[in-house]
């Protein structure tokens, strides 16, 4: 296998993909189950929280007495 390099940027972007390439597959799919993980995490907040008090001044002197 013969290649030319022509920057020290190449260089490197070749060496880790001959480095990494076998973790990289693996890598990429603990960032998609993390990332559904989040998803899933964020849909049962938002369907477990309770309604929004009411906030602003209105809300401040109703509870005020």
């Amino acid at each position: 296998m013969r290649m030319r390099i022509r920057s020290v940027g190449v260089a490197l972007r070749f060496a880790e993909s001959v480095l990494l390439a076998p973790g990289q597959r693996h890598a990429r799919l603990n960032a998609w189950a993390a990332v559904c993980e989040n998803r899933r995490y964020a849909a049962d907040r938002r369907h477990d929280a309770p309604a929004a008090a009411p906030t602003g001044t209105a809300g401040a002197r109703s509870v005020r007495q």
